[in-house]
C-alpha cells in the first residue's frame, strides 16, 4: 500500500489523522510530544479530539510524521513518508 496516496486509509478528524499518522512512521505519543515540547497528555488529548492545538503548531505536528499541513487537516495531500508503514485499524487508536 502506497502511504503517499489519496486513497490512504483516513479519518474524519484532525485528531484521527495525527493519530494514523504517527502510527504510520512508527513514532510513540512520548516521542512526539517531547519534540514539539508538549505534555503526553496533550499531545493524547488532541488524537482523542478531547482538544485541538493552537493553529501555531499545526505545521509543526504536520511536520514530525512529515505529512501536508492540508492532509492534517482535511485528509487530502501528501501522507506520511515511511518505508515500511503499516495502517492500524481505526478502533486500535
Amino acid at each position: 500500500m502506497d502511504y503517499h496516496d489519496a486513497d490512504w486509509v483516513q479519518d474524519d478528524t484532525v485528531g484521527g489523522r495525527m493519530s494514523l499518522a504517527r502510527y504510520a512512521v512508527d513514532v510513540s505519543v512520548e516521542d512526539v510530544a517531547r519534540a514539539i515540547s508538549i505534555e503526553t497528555e496533550t499531545w493524547s488529548n488532541w488524537e482523542n479530539d478531547r482538544a485541538f492545538p493552537i493553529a501555531s503548531l499545526l505545521s509543526t505536528i504536520a511536520g514530525v510524521p512529515e505529512v501536508s499541513l492540508s492532509r492534517l487537516l482535511t485528509g487530502r495531500g501528501r501522507g506520511p513518508r515511511a518505508a515500511q508503514a503499516t495502517a492500524l485499524p481505526l478502533d486500535a487508536r
